[in-house]
C-alpha cells in the first residue's frame, strides 16, 4: 500500500503537469493489472482528473471510501472470472463500488484469466473514441 501511496502521487503529479500544458483538452486514462490498479488509486484520490478511465484487470482488495466526484465519469472495468490475480468477486465488489459513486460503469467480463481479450480491446478503444 506505500508503494501504490507514492505511485498514486507520482501519476497525479504528472497528469496535473499534463493538463497544465494542455488545457481544455479532455484526459482519457487507462490501465492493465498494476498499470489499472494506480490509475484507479488516482481516480479515486483525484476523480476530476480524467474523463474516461479503461481499468483492465484492476485489483482493488480494499474497500474504497465513498468519492462524489466519480458521479457522470465514463469507466470501462474488464476481467476475466477464472483471473488468477484479480479474484472475480473482487473485482466485482470494485464495479459495485463504482456504480454506487455514480460513475458510468461499462464492463467487459469474460470467463478466461487475467489474459486481455479482443473484446476487452474493442471495449477500450470504443471508450477512447
Amino acid at each position: 500500500m506505500d508503494d501504490l501511496a507514492r505511485r498514486t502521487q507520482a501519476m497525479v503529479r504528472y497528469i496535473e503537469a499534463q493538463k497544465a500544458a494542455h488545457p481544455g483538452v479532455d484526459t482519457y486514462g487507462f490501465g492493465y493489472s498494476n498499470g489499472a490498479n494506480i490509475l484507479a488509486s488516482v481516480m479515486m484520490a483525484r476523480p476530476e482528473l480524467f474523463d474516461r478511465v479503461g481499468l483492465l484487470h484492476p485489483l482493488i482488495p480494499w474497500e474504497p471510501e465513498p468519492v462524489a466526484g466519480l458521479a457522470g465519469r465514463h469507466v470501462l472495468v474488464t476481467a476475466g472470472r477464472q483471473d488468477p490475480i484479480c479474484p472475480w468477486p473482487v473485482s466485482a465488489r470494485f464495479i459495485e463500488w463504482l456504480a454506487a459513486q455514480g460513475a458510468e460503469v461499462e464492463t467487459v467480463i469474460h470467463e478466461g484469466g487475467h489474459e486481455r481479450r479482443p473484446e476487452e480491446l474493442q471495449a477500450l478503444a470504443r471508450l477512447l473514441t
